[in-house]
């Protein structure tokens, strides 16, 4: 029998390993960022992994209960003192004894992720859905009986001009005594929904408030979680946060969790659970952070994809995993923060999910519509917004297209073989001598590039790790205009390529951008395999935006604005030799940061905006990419480098690429030409 498979998560690293290895020494050996301090004692709890169970169709393997072993007294002793989330193992315990799937949540990373997905400075028009009054109450009058509530609404309606409210339990419990205590005069926090119906109080506080009232605005990824906390008086973001999704050991891309909930019972409840706890937490620390109490954010909008939409609200994904796609809703959804089971937010909170415009173009999509804003465009202009699942409008004016493309996890650094995500030590930019062929690159973390006095000694703490998404774009396609890469995405050897940084790689080739295993650290290269995971995700991508063209009968764009976290670090130049998008001016081709999240702050800052999305997705007309032929013949086309057919006049004049060829015909593969730039 071969020893048991370990597939690590979110890293993606894998190996067989002997019945009975620690979970921490295979770690180790595969290189995974698994922390530990006490050597193994099971003393400082670094090491805390969460082990799946079930069928993971996407690694090809069934985890059963007993994959790992036993739970220990080590263990025991250290929940018993200082308490382990239920599931959670000690990696330095539990040791290997079948195939298993092992996430290590963020908290046991040595190097942990850097969500980038900062808040945008952005106008907004000051209008949120949840506003302070302040009222003066009648006292109560034994000649005229009425209740302590109905005396509020009767002053908000004499004050304000606001009729018919209502309020939970939660709110009538401190009714009585918050009135009292102010002597009859309270400050009001009243929601409103943009499409009637009573306005619901969500809390109150004895006589004129004049404290900040804060909303959240949460951009719920298939990878990260991200979350701004915004002042909803003036719009201001006070605090900005992140993590990375804990679906992730389920499955890195959405129909991996889509088969997760389809292969194993119960598996949507899971993973219902994990992303509201996730979220949960992530709630907690971003008010910590601000310095206060997450019970005072009393709003929230959500955006997401339409995978995390359903598994969020508790609703099983299964029939969004096949043809014809169907959302068991693409209205969008107001509903209580507690009937999510959102705790730490004030018990009355209310959360508004924009609408999705399609089975696979989401709630995420729309905010990117609401801040981007296609449909009052006067040039036609194409949105992407790149992630796990790049979401793609096209249109102006006129009409207004959307699709989905599954571009994979290659793009965040997994499935790389150096790859990982964004953290302190990754390498982010890198740039390749068309000459020497030797790189020179900088790290997260760190100003300075890799052949700068000071480099060693200023990431002496965090080495050199890695390589992240934007790290591996421009890597490849450094690697293209450098010649190491031909057009048809081949490595070329050492002798095809003039450096011996091109090395042997079983049967293929390897380029190595840094060695420092001699020092105990990484070596790190861009192997062939690395160079076709970065194809597949650039041809769906680009196959998407080509579809889109067809649609409104175009071969060219005026403009393209690359959204989301990934979007804001690539180097647009590079992503045109890579050839991820369609073909268009440099100097119009810009980033929008993380768009989705702008438009979840919008939704948030104003509610007329909310009412207005809800229009635009009406209109918004939907491509289905699973479905239209074209897209495998857009998909083959794109797999060159930048493109086998187009011949990208407008990169054409930047970039000058050689034209070489690595196939086993041609030892020198033609002759180089150097780049211009």
């Amino acid at each position: 029998m071969t020893d048991p498979l370990v597939i690590f998560t979110p890293s993606g690293k894998r190996g067989r390993f002997p019945v009975g290895t620690p979970v921490l020494s295979a770690a180790r050996q595969l290189g995974v960022d698994l922390d530990s301090v006490c050597g193994g004692r099971g003393i400082c709890s670094k090491c805390q992994v969460a082990p799946g169970v079930g069928t993971f169709s996407k690694h090809g393997v069934t985890v059963e209960p007993g994959a790992l072993s036993v739970w220990n007294a080590v263990e025991q002793r250290y929940k018993d003192k200082r308490g382990m989330i239920d599931g959670r193992r000690l990696g330095c315990q539990a040791q290997i004894m079948g195939d298993v799937v092992v996430d290590v949540p963020p908290e046991s990373q040595v190097h942990r992720q850097v969500v980038r997905k900062a808040a945008a400075a952005r106008d907004i028009v000051m209008d949120p859905a949840t506003r302070l009054y302040y009222v003066e109450v009648a006292e109560p009058d034994m000649h005229e009986p009425s209740g302590d509530f109905e005396r509020l609404a009767a002053a908000l309606e004499k004050q304000w001009d606001i009729r018919d409210i209502r309020a939970g339990l939660d709110v009538m419990r401190k009714l009585q005594p918050t009135l009292r205590k102010g002597a009859w005069a309270v400050t009001v926090a009243l929601w409103r929904d943009h499409r009637g119906g009573p306005a619901e109080v969500l809390d109150l506080w004895p006589g004129l408030r004049e404290a900040p009232l804060y909303g959240m605005a949460i951009d719920l990824g298939s990878t990260t979680i991200a979350a701004h906390l915004v002042e909803l008086r003036t719009g201001a973001v006070v605090a900005s946060n992140g993590v990375m999704n804990p679906q992730i050991r389920f499955g890195e891309d959405l129909m991996s969790r889509v088969s997760y909930a389809m292969m194993n019972p119960g598996g949507d409840t899971e993973m219902t659970r994990a992303v509201r706890e996730g979220m949960d937490r992530l709630i907690a620390e971003t008010a910590a952070e601000a310095g206060i109490e997450a019970r005072e954010i009393v709003e929230a909008v959500v955006v997401c994809n339409p995978v995390m939409h359903h598994l969020f609200l508790g609703i099983d994904p299964v029939e969004l995993g096949q043809a014809p796609f169907a959302l068991a809703t693409s209205d969008a959804v107001t509903l209580g923060a507690r009937e999510v089971d959102l705790r730490e937010l004030n018990p009355a909170a209310r959360l508004y999910l924009l609408p999705c415009i399609a089975g696979h173009v989401g709630a995420d999509a729309a905010a990117v519509a609401l801040s981007e804003a296609p449909d009052r465009s006067d040039d036609l202009v194409l949105v992407v917004d790149v992630g796990t699942n790049a979401e793609i409008l096209l249109g102006n004016r006129d009409r207004v297209l959307a699709c989905s493309s599954p571009t994979g996890p290659a793009f965040e650094g997994a499935q790389i073989s150096s790859g990982q995500r964004a953290a302190p030590g990754a390498i982010e930019r890198i740039t390749i001598d068309p000459e020497t062929r030797e790189p020179r690159f900088k790290v997260i973390g760190c100003d300075l590039w890799s052949d700068e006095p000071g480099f060693t000694d200023a990431t002496a703490a965090t080495g050199v790790t890695g390589i992240c998404g934007s790290g591996i774009i421009e890597a490849v396609a450094e690697m293209r205009m450098a010649g190491i890469v031909d057009a048809a995405g081949l490595i070329g050897g050492p002798a095809q390529t003039g450096t011996a940084r091109c090395e042997a790689d079983g049967r293929t080739h390897a380029y190595l951008i840094h060695d420092a295993s001699a020092e105990g650290g990484s070596r790190i290269t861009v192997t062939q395999g690395d160079i076709r995971a970065i194809q597949l995700a650039k041809s769906a991508l680009y196959a998407g935006a080509r579809l889109l063209m067809d649609e409104l009968g175009v071969d060219r764009v005026d403009r393209v604005v690359l959204a989301g976290a990934f979007g804001a670090h690539i180097s647009t130049r590079h992503a045109m030799v890579l050839g991820m998008i369609p073909d268009a001016p440099l100097e119009r081709v810009t980033s929008a940061g993380n768009a989705a999240g702008t438009g979840a702050r919008i939704a948030l800052c104003n509610i007329a905006a909310r009412a207005g999305i809800e229009e635009t997705v009406r209109r918004i007309h939907k491509v289905e990419t699973a479905i239209e032929p074209r897209f495998q013949e857009h998909f083959v086309n794109a797999s060159a480098l930048p493109h086998a057919v187009d011949p990208f006049p407008e990169l054409a004049r930047v970039v000058t690429l050689p034209q070489v060829s690595h196939n086993t015909g041609g030892e020198g593969g033609g002759r180089r030409r150097r780049r211009s730039a």
